[in-house]
């Protein structure tokens, strides 16, 4: 396993990273669903909404893809308007469209169509100067899975605590 150091500097050197930078996750996605799996997308942008990314002013919580005329839309996104943007400022909540290709497209509308599946952004980055998101195909959680992951959760931080103790002991 790897040190506690190096897993620092790793992690130090994505933060740093300019061409790949994490602006928002949609962590309630990953607490109220199973996520099957996941595509990469680009987003149709106006230029004030580009700015406010940067500046991280997203909420993806409420987000979800919408399948309309073989177009993949990005629903429900809200990008707070530039605070120096003036009048051509964009509207917050407006329907955004993905850059996929057709057989991802298909593969989405088919799986959106299924009884309890839907698609949700999981999270919003920059790569290479672009912006991208990260969509995922998911399933809903019922509350006793939201338990089971809670409670998975709590006893791996608590074995993180342990051995972190035990670590410093030993030296």
């Amino acid at each position: 396993m790897a040190t506690a150091r190096a897993k620092k500097a790793r992690r130090a050197a994505k933060v740093r990273d300019p061409n790949n930078l994490v602006v928002v996750k949609n962590r309630r996605a990953f607490h109220d669903y199973h996520i099957d799996a996941t595509f990469e997308a680009g987003v149709i942008l106006q230029g004030t909404e580009v700015k406010s990314i940067r500046a991280g002013r997203v909420n993806l919580t409420e987000g979800f893809v919408r399948i309309i005329n073989r177009e993949a839309w990005l629903w429900n996104v809200h990008i707070s308007p530039y605070q120096r943007g003036g009048y051509v400022n964009h509207e917050p909540t407006r329907a955004r469209k993905l850059l996929l290709h057709k057989d991802q497209i298909a593969t989405l509308y088919q799986h959106s169509q299924m009884k309890g599946q839907t698609v949700i952004p999981l999270r919003l980055y920059l790569r290479n100067g672009r912006v991208k998101v990260e969509i995922g195909i998911a399933r809903g959680k019922k509350l006793y899975d939201k338990r089971q992951t809670l409670a998975a959760k709590e006893a791996q931080r608590e074995l993180d605590r342990v051995a972190k103790e035990f670590s410093r002991g030993r030296r």
